[in-house]
C-alpha cells in the first residue's frame, strides 16, 4: 500500500468513526422528548451514567421531589438515585402523557407517569405505585439537550383512584385559618384507615391539627402540614418500633385522602430513604367535622 492509499483508507475510515459517532449521538441530541424518554428509562434500567450525561451538573441548580426533597446540584441527586437503584429490586415506569415545547436553545415540559417500584420483601416483591406529575426545563448546550432542573407531585386524581368529587356542602367543612389567604380543612375526628397493598385497616382519632393515636402498634400520627388538601406528617408505632412518614392528598370535602406511606426507622435502623420501603393509603373520615360558627 503506498502513501497516498493509506491516507485514502485512513481519511475513509475517519469519516466513518465520525459518521458513526454522529449517529450514536442523535437520538439524544435531535430533541429534548428524546432526552426525557431517555432520563426515564435510564431510571428503569438503574443507569447511572446515562442519567449524569444528560443531566446538567450546575452547583446552583435546584430540584423538588415527593416528600418534600430537594436537590441542590448533581451530587445530592446522584446519592438518592444510587441508594434508591440499591433499595428497589426492578422499576417500571409508562408514560402516561408528554408534551414538550421549545424555544431557541430551551425546552420545557410536563409528564404524568406512574413510578412504581418493587422492593422485596421476604421472599416475595412488594408492588408501590407513585402516580406522579412532573415539569420541568432542559437546555441546549453544545448541540446535547440536557436536563437543568424539574419539580414532582402527585396527581391529584390518580392518588390510586379517583377522589370523592366536592359536594354543596364543602364549603361547610372548610375552616378558614387565615381569611383571604389560605383555607384548610378540619381533619379532627374518627378516620378508617386502609393500607391498600396489605389490606391492613385500623382507626384514627385526630384534633383539629391532625395529631392523635391510631389503633395499630400504639401508634400516633403528628402533622406537619396542611396546604393546598396536601396533607403530610409523621406516624410513630412504640409497639413493633417503628416510625415513618406520609403524604397524602386530600378530596376537595375533606373526607377522604390518598397518598403514600413510609419508614424512616426500623428499630435500630435509621436514616432509611423515605421511598425505600412502605405502600399506600386509604382515608375515609367516619364522623364529620364540625361546622365552624366563626
Amino acid at each position: 500500500m503506498n502513501r497516498a492509499t493509506a491516507t485514502l483508507v485512513c481519511t475513509v475510515l475517519s469519516t466513518l468513526l465520525s459518521m458513526a459517532g454522529a449517529m450514536a449521538d442523535t437520538p439524544e441530541t435531535a430533541d429534548p422528548e428524546t432526552v426525557i424518554r431517555k432520563l426515564v428509562q435510564a431510571n428503569v434500567e438503574k443507569d447511572m451514567a446515562t442519567m449524569s450525561r444528560l443531566m446538567a451538573h450546575d452547583g446552583d441548580l435546584t430540584s423538588y421531589s415527593v416528600g418534600g426533597r430537594k436537590y441542590v446540584g448533581w451530587p445530592a441527586f446522584e446519592q438518592e438515585m444510587r441508594e434508591e437503584f440499591a433499595a428497589v429490586q426492578k422499576f417500571e415506569i409508562p408514560i402516561r402523557e408528554l408534551t414538550v415545547w421549545h424555544k431557541g436553545n430551551i425546552a420545557w415540559f410536563t409528564m404524568e407517569l406512574d413510578y412504581t417500584r418493587y422492593t422485596k420483601e421476604g421472599a416475595e416483591l412488594k408492588r408501590m405505585i407513585l402516580p406522579l406529575r412532573e415539569t420541568g426545563v432542559l437546555e441546549q448546550r453544545n448541540g446535547q439537550w440536557v436536563m437543568l432542573s424539574f419539580h414532582e407531585s402527585f396527581r391529584s386524581a390518580q392518588m390510586n383512584g379517583p377522589l370523592a368529587q366536592s359536594s354543596a356542602s364543602s364549603s361547610q367543612q372548610l375552616r378558614v385559618s387565615n381569611p383571604g389567604i389560605s383555607i384548610m380543612p378540619d381533619v379532627s375526628g374518627d378516620w378508617d384507615i386502609l393500607e391498600v397493598e396489605d389490606d391492613k385497616r385500623y382507626k384514627a382519632t385526630l384534633d383539629k391539627n391532625g395529631n392523635g393515636p391510631y389503633t395499630q402498634h400504639q401508634g400516633r400520627f403528628v402533622t406537619t402540614k396542611i396546604e393546598h388538601r396536601l396533607w403530610q406528617g409523621t406516624w410513630h408505632q412504640p409497639g413493633n418500633d417503628r416510625e415513618g412518614g406520609f403524604e397524602v392528598l386530600l378530596s376537595e370535602d375533606g373526607n377522604e385522602a390518598k397518598g403514600i406511606w413510609w419508614y424512616t426507622r426500623v428499630d435500630t435502623r435509621k436514616n432509611i430513604p423515605p421511598k425505600e420501603h412502605g405502600g399506600t393509603y386509604h382515608w375515609k373520615k367516619i364522623t364529620p367535622s364540625p361546622v365552624s360558627t366563626q
